[in-house]
């Protein structure tokens, strides 16, 4: 996905020259909520409370590009008096029973269903997005919060292993936090990619300084608020903001293990800070995500599925499908009923339900959206729908475009787009797609339409990407929060969800206690007869299967 950085604010004004495209735009409904009626001087007091800043920045809403709050701006100072805090309190938050510590988890679960409307308007108002994409956020987040308000206690408690000689050595494994954990979390996803990632490492007993992007803020803010009302201590979780080449170094260099989700070349650059320091990362990089469309696929429901899957979120969505395989035998019915269905996506901007896709967050997503479409169009592909910007909805509408005809050496071929633009490639073999769709340095997700489970499941298999979904775009995987979900190849390291997604905030401590006799010479046996002894006990434990 692309960097961390916060986007550049929108500037533009809708112009009645610009070409409208086919798209409709949905209706604002009467009364409807605006950025003044949510962002108020008391919401944004109430949400930046204890976050330690002596400049001021801002952010801004794509929708329309005003301003939406006045922030503090973190120096490199304040980020070590952010951890110095975090430090502080951290013990206390160790010592308090994983039990007490997950009940906080399971409150925060039920607070934010119960005030979803709030951080609706929220992300929305600061990415843009369509109302329904941003409760897939509420969603993700409840989700994990109720898995890991339920299975922290198993996951983190002490295990017993066999020991070096059985009934002699009791060996047990205990999980240490790790201290204070650093989170640079990015602006597509404000809520599910900040909260989100925090809430395991929380539970497992560390405190956490979040960077989100200065874009996104308050939505994070509010998390953090709800965490807190609760039960959570307030100074376990500290938040700084501000530039993220000034202030994610920052937060590198003091963490004890770095959280991370952005592209990949800023992700590299996190990974060499932590290593200089050695200490864990885990970063989920950029995706060039793949969808494979079968010959006995159900049409209607991959057309539907694949609506989804691109242009969810405008396709600012680290796991969405920007490369569509179709095999050719089905290939024109099946691009008559996408193209259809895309043309139909009705765009919005009202903090209401209606609007089928939002807007792009920053002029920087516009820019690479249109020079990869136009680039393409100028090279000879085709456009089956979109390929038009909107700013008669507002200056960062982009139409959900669908690109038939793409090769190398088009940009949008290999590149990530991270837009609402998905290219189309034809396929008569099996054995070629998946050659095809592993030819990228990327392996973040990746999608197979077919009737047969079987059959998708051995597609599946040969894919090299760390999630699969079969009969659906991203949801089904993502959603599956018992399962790790992460990158291959260039896509990152680590994973999130089930229990990857917790130990990672953990050390593994072995505590061995040997009883009886030494692990040496004892009892009167000299060195000769000691490894005699221990040799018979070898040979003995492996005729009784021991391991």
């Amino acid at each position: 996905m692309t960097d961390t950085q916060a986007p550049a604010p929108a500037t533009g004004t809708a112009s009645s020259s610009t070409p409208r495209g086919t798209n409709p735009v949905a209706p604002v409904p009467d009364g409807a909520r605006t950025a003044a009626d949510v962002v108020t001087p008391e919401v944004v007091a109430q949400l930046t409370r204890g976050v330690r800043g002596s400049g001021r920045t801002a952010n801004h809403t794509p929708f329309t590009g005003e301003r939406l709050a006045e922030l503090p701006e973190s120096t490199p100072e304040d980020v070590a008096e952010a951890f110095a805090r975090a430090r502080a309190a951290q013990p206390a938050w160790a010592a308090t029973p994983v039990r007490r510590r997950a009940a906080v988890l399971l409150r925060f679960h039920d607070l934010l269903l119960e005030r979803q409307a709030e951080v609706l308007d929220l992300i929305q108002l600061e990415t843009g997005k369509a109302r329904l994409h941003a409760h897939e956020e509420v969603q993700a987040v409840a989700i994990a919060s109720r898995h890991y308000g339920r299975r922290a206690s198993a996951y983190l408690k002490p295990k017993r292993h066999t020991g070096a000689v059985p009934t002699l050595t009791k060996v047990t494994e205990l999980r240490q936090p790790r201290g204070v954990v650093g989170q640079i979390a990015p602006w597509n996803y404000p809520l599910e990619l900040s909260v989100g990632d925090a809430l395991p490492a929380l539970v497992s007993g560390n405190a956490l300084v979040m960077k989100p992007d200065t874009e996104t803020a308050l939505t994070a803010l509010w998390a953090r608020d709800l965490l807190i009302e609760a039960g959570l201590p307030a100074e376990v979780f500290q938040v700084v903001l501000g530039e993220g080449p000034v202030v994610g170094p920052e937060v590198v260099k003091h963490a004890d293990y770095v959280s991370f989700t952005g592209s990949t070349r800023t992700g590299r650059e996190v990974a060499r800070g932590a290593a200089a320091r050695l200490v864990g990362v885990s970063l989920e990089l950029g995706g060039k995500n793949a969808m494979l469309v079968l010959r006995d696929a159900d049409i209607e429901k991959a057309a539907a599925g694949a609506v989804r899957a691109c242009f969810s979120s405008a396709g600012q969505l680290c796991i969405s499908i920007e490369r569509l395989y179709v095999h050719e035998s089905i290939a024109d019915a099946f691009l008559e009923r996408f193209a259809a269905r895309t043309k139909a996506m009705r765009l919005g901007t009202a903090l209401a339900y209606g609007a089928d896709m939002g807007s792009l967050v920053g002029e920087r997503q516009l820019e690479t959206v249109t020079r990869h479409v136009d680039e393409a169009v100028a090279k000879g592909a085709k456009v089956l729908a979109g390929g038009v910007a909107r700013p008669d909805v507002g200056p960062l509408f982009y139409e959900p475009t669908i690109l038939d005809g793409v090769q190398e050496p088009m940009s949008v071929c290999t590149e990530e787009t991270f837009g609402p633009v998905v290219s189309v490639y034809r396929f008569t073999d099996e054995d070629e797609v998946v050659e095809r769709a592993n030819s990228t340095p990327y392996g973040l997700n990746a999608s197979v339409w077919t009737k047969d489970g079987r059959r998708g499941h051995a597609v599946a298999a040969r894919l090299r990407a760390g999630t699969v979904n079969i009969n659906e775009g991203y949801a089904s995987a993502y959603g599956s929060v018992q399962a790790p979900m992460g990158g291959m190849k260039d896509s990152g390291l680590g994973r999130r969800h089930g229990s990857e997604g917790i130990l990672k905030y953990t050390e593994a401590q072995t505590v061995a206690h040997q009883r009886v006799m030494p692990l040496a010479p004892s009892f009167g046996m000299d060195d000769e007869k000691y490894a005699a002894f221990m040799s018979r006990s070898l040979r003995l434990m492996k005729s009784l299967r021991l391991r």
